[in-house]
């Protein structure tokens, strides 16, 4: 076993059994969220140099550390993993998972500097767009003047 997720609030805790899994509603998935909040595949978690990594798979509801809602980050023992609104506590130990030395560095989203700060935080919201209309047509476009009356007028494809 390689560590643990300890579900925040209490429930029975979920075991690491491989260095790679993928978390998500489907069956299918090593770790399975039966929440409907949950993406059918949400995350993945890696064992790399000793340290969980979670990278976020696109999902719907996010995946935090911490609170901090992350794409790519490194998962120290003791922090907090959201899954959507599911917290999990990770316990392992980096030394019996083959870390030497000190953690290595989180490295920035990619994306990092590309984002405002509200959609970093996640409060962005939808951007308006207002809806196309046709703009107005020519005046000389909208009405027809007919030939056998000049003091009649009716609307183009409108027979009065």
């Amino acid at each position: 076993m390689y560590g643990e997720l300890i579900p925040v609030g209490g429930g029975d805790p979920i075991p690491l059994l491989k260095k790679s899994l993928l978390v998500g509603r489907r069956e299918s998935c090593d770790v399975v969220l039966r929440f409907s909040n949950v993406s059918a595949h949400h995350c993945q978690l890696n064992v790399n140099g000793g340290y969980w990594h979670v990278r976020d798979l696109q999902s719907r509801n996010g995946v935090k550390v911490n609170g901090v809602r992350v794409t790519d980050k490194r998962i120290d023992p003791g922090d907090v993993l959201s899954v959507a609104k599911h917290k999990y506590e990770v316990q392992y130990s980096p030394i019996d998972l083959g870390a030497v030395g000190p953690p290595p560095p989180d490295l920035p989203d990619a994306d990092f500097l590309d984002k405002s700060l509200l959609e970093r935080a996640g409060l962005e919201k939808r951007k308006f767009t207002p809806k196309k209309t046709p703009s107005d047509p020519d005046p000389s476009e909208r009405y027809d003047i007919t030939n056998d009356d000049p003091g009649r007028i009716r609307f183009r494809n409108h027979p009065l």
